[in-house]
């Protein structure tokens, strides 16, 4: 049922993905879109009802998701004819892809970049499941999704993709002393103008912020209240000024971050993943500040490398919302973490234009339905 057997510990690569749905360890009513195969994730499609549900929920070990939604579920939403999901509420999507995984893959999950650049919400849910955005190892079952809008309220349909599952065999262990190693190899840090730079390893990479202005005195951006509805379908469709108020540097190139408020920040690192490897950033890191940095924690190989070219790194976009109290930013502060996994193989599709990725060369950039 599996692809190719290996005993290799690691994230698999973009072929394994296909392989499992001829093999039927991934599966689905409609046909196999070929952008849905990211080079180390596979993009998971919304399927035809939602449900309007008061609260998010775990099913705990002994019940399935389903079973909790025949008490819980306020309405249905039928998203084959588009559905809004309305800002502050709590939705449970049913996927259209289903698992039936070998015993040694285990998967977790996160939003798209576009999701988190939306302020989107989202966690995976697998009956009997014990945690969000994790399958345990051999799995066999549907997949559902919570979505929560929490400052646009969206028009979604029937099989879109607002998150991504990454598959691993075993556990592959990648400490910081390899992790510098690499660094040292094939240069994963570089400073803005391309300027090498030596990475900050601890507990994986370390990422700062840009509060000078990645090109211009622009820092960020920070979500209006009361916008308009998104309709997740239009490509560079909505005027950013009607959604996103532009935050300038000033002069003591610091930000305070308002609780009830959402920023999109970038990095002042360009940060590369290499082909044969997958990095994800930890959302939540309380030891750098009571802040959640990047919905969207996926990495693919390739990101800020290239794929038939090489590029000096890629910012990262940073989706960032401060917890409980105001939080005090300042230019050049830690505010997260890359943590690198080796693949058990190299992929044979690579993040970057060849295989239409949206963010390949990004400094500053708001979600692809912005026209800027």
């Amino acid at each position: 049922m599996a692809a190719k057997k290996t005993s290799q510990p690691g994230i698999l690569p973009s072929q394994d993905y296909r392989a499992f749905f001829k093999s039927g360890a991934i599966s689905a009513a409609r046909k196999l879109r070929d952008d849905q195969i990211q080079p180390a994730s596979i993009d998971l499609r919304l399927g035809a009802k939602a449900w309007r549900v008061p609260a998010g929920f775990l099913p705990g070990p002994k019940a399935k998701v389903a079973d909790k939604l025949k008490l819980l579920a306020m309405h249905t939403l039928d998203l084959a004819k588009g559905a809004v999901l309305e800002r502050g509420c709590v939705y449970i999507v049913e996927l259209a892809e289903r698992l039936d995984l070998p015993a040694d893959v285990a998967g977790t999950a996160n939003p798209k970049s576009t999701t988190g650049r939306l302020d989107i919400f989202t966690r995976l849910l697998c009956d009997r499941a014990r945690e969000f955005e994790k399958v345990p190892a051999g799995y066999k079952g549907p997949l559902y999704l919570e979505v929560s809008p929490r400052t646009f309220s969206i028009l979604a349909r029937e099989g879109q993709a607002l998150n991504q599952l990454r598959l691993r065999r075993g556990a592959p262990a990648f400490d910081d002393v390899a992790l510098a190693a690499l660094d040292k190899e094939l240069h994963l840090v570089f400073a803005p103008g391309d300027k090498r730079e030596l990475a900050q390893i601890g507990q994986g990479l370390m990422v700062t912020i840009d509060l000078e202005g990645p090109e211009t005195d622009l820092i960020g951006y920070r979500a209006r209240r009361n916008t308009p509805l998104i309709d997740l379908s239009k490509i560079g469709h909505y005027d950013a000024a009607e959604f996103w108020e532009p935050i300038r540097r000033n002069k003591t190139r610091s930000l305070i971050l308002n609780p009830d408020d959402f920023y999109i920040l970038v990095s002042r690192e360009q940060i590369r993943v290499p082909h044969d490897y997958a990095a994800e950033m930890v959302p939540y890191d309380t030891s750098v500040g009571e802040f959640r940095v990047h919905y969207a924690g996926f990495f693919d190989p390739g990101f800020g490398f290239g794929g038939s070219s090489e590029i000096q790194g890629t910012r990262a976009v940073l989706e960032v919302r401060s917890h409980d109290v105001p939080f005090l930013l300042e230019h050049g502060q830690v505010v997260g973490r890359f943590v690198y996994e080796k693949l058990t193989e190299t992929p044979d599709r690579i993040y970057g234009r060849d295989i239409g990725s949206n963010y390949q060369r990004q400094t500053l950039k708001l979600a692809k339905q912005f026209n800027s």
